[in-house]
């Protein structure tokens, strides 16, 4: 027999606004796990609509299931159903235990998840209310601790850099600035920008989605995410909607677009996917190759104008309403053309550190030609690393930083090839030289 206990309603609005709230949960803090609906910081209409299209789409389902799929407590799953028992949208065909009950959707309800599908497709995790987004990403930015000189210049230890260079980039990471690197291509751009993620100290939780009104808006991208400590996650006292990853990097190349910089909408899914840099929030956006995007670096740059100094975006969704959302991330501006090619004095007043990135020297190149064989198991012999800066003398090439690695990797290729120990001697680097280069042995 199907348990009909009473369940007493409340006089209490639908929705009020509550600022997201920290537990404790093995020892760490975490957001806390709403209980009620009301609490959640989002329209019950809202978490309704997800339910009936959930629902709608599979013949029953149960209590668990559903805890499972939309991240929400069972309490607030069991409440949510319970109201569309009420108004004739869910039917009870089975209870399995206290606050567990497996539910089939009516016609009723597969009518109006129809309706509900021309709004938003999205069925998924819930969202979580906008503000509170804002709130827990800004008091998570406040407090995250600040990495050390030492640990910065450590990070940077696996580049062959100049120590001014260095000390440039520990600056803007230690303020968290934005940083402008310019120089001659293959020198390391794009390498400081990933080291410097690793001096990100601290965890981040963001929501798997943000709504806007009735509107959801995807933040959680596992091509862009780490998800830390899954285990931990599942803790009974952690709100689901919201996951555990490593601070972000998030790159951004010569293919960007001004579109891609605004919420993507999806005409087949009805829902919105963030932008890059709203996904970067609380880590590093990367523009590598400014100036070879599609678009004039003038119309780039203009765009990044407020975001830089009042750390918020504005975005737009596709009625034309603007939505105000956070820009908490240090911005990193890379490219190999001239500085007067791609920004002006206005725009280089506001970046936090400008870093020129030079292409290295003999001496500089031997010691990254040495460093990439030893830590990739290469005997280099003697004379060897001279023969190459010999070859660049004599073909009149420009020494890059990227290059010893190249060159060392395809002289790797020889030996597997020709299944021989892993040694670079004179005929081994001549070959790599020419299938690099395409020049013939001297």
């Amino acid at each position: 027999m199907i348990e009909t206990a009473h369940r007493s309603r409340d006089e209490e609005p639908t929705h009020v606004p509550v600022s997201p709230r920290w537990g404790e949960a093995r020892g760490g803090r975490v957001p806390a796990l709403p209980r009620r609906v009301r609490d959640t910081g989002v329209d019950s209409q809202v978490l309704q609509g997800i339910v009936i299209k959930l629902a709608a789409s599979v013949p029953t389902f149960s209590t668990q299931w559903a805890v499972r799929k939309l991240k929400l407590s069972v309490q607030i799953i069991e409440e949510l159903c319970w109201q569309l028992k009420d108004e004739r949208l869910l039917d009870i065909t089975e209870q399995q235990g206290p606050y567990s009950y497996v539910y089939a959707a009516t016609q009723r309800c597969r009518e109006f998840a129809k309706n509900l599908m021309d709004i938003s497709g999205y069925i998924g995790p819930a969202p979580v209310a906008l503000a509170d987004y804002v709130a827990m990403l800004e008091q998570q930015y406040r407090e995250f601790p600040r990495a050390t000189a030492a640990e910065i210049q450590d990070s940077l230890s696996s580049i062959v850099l100049t120590p001014e260079a260095v000390e440039t980039a520990s600056l803007a990471a230690a303020s968290n600035r934005s940083l402008f690197a310019f120089g001659p291509a293959g020198n390391g751009k794009t390498s400081i920008g990933r080291c410097l993620q690793q001096t990100l100290v601290g965890d981040l939780w963001i929501p798997y989605c943000i709504s806007v009104e009735h509107q959801v808006i995807r933040l959680f991208d596992e091509q862009v995410h780490q998800v830390l400590d899954v285990a931990d996650q599942q803790h009974a006292e952690i709100d689901q909607r919201w996951v555990r990853v490593r601070r972000p990097f998030v790159v951004a190349g010569g293919e960007m677009t001004l579109q891609e910089l605004d919420l993507v909408w999806s005409p087949s899914c009805r829902y919105y996917e963030a932008p890059r840099h709203l996904k970067a929030n609380g880590g590093i956006f990367m523009i590598d190759d400014f100036g070879r995007q599609r678009i004039a670096p003038h119309e780039l740059l203009n765009r990044w104008i407020v975001p830089m100094e009042s750390r918020i975006d504005h975005l737009t969704l596709v009625n034309g309403q603007k939505i105000q959302v956070p820009f908490q991330t240090m911005l990193i501006i890379a490219t190999n053309l001239t500085v007067s090619q791609v920004a002006d004095p206005a725009f280089l007043r506001r970046m936090g550190y400008r870093l020129h990135v030079e292409a290295p020297g003999p001496e500089a190149y031997a010691t990254i030609f040495q460093r990439y064989a030893a830590t990739h198991a290469l005997q280099v012999l003697p004379g060897v690393v001279e023969r190459v800066l010999a070859r660049y003398v004599q073909e009149k090439r420009d020494l890059r930083g990227s290059e010893p690695r190249d060159l060392l990797e395809r002289s790797r290729d020889v030996c597997q090839l020709r299944q021989r120990p892993l040694l670079v001697d004179a005929e081994t680097i001549d070959i790599a030289w020419r299938g690099y280069f395409g020049s013939s042995t001297s």
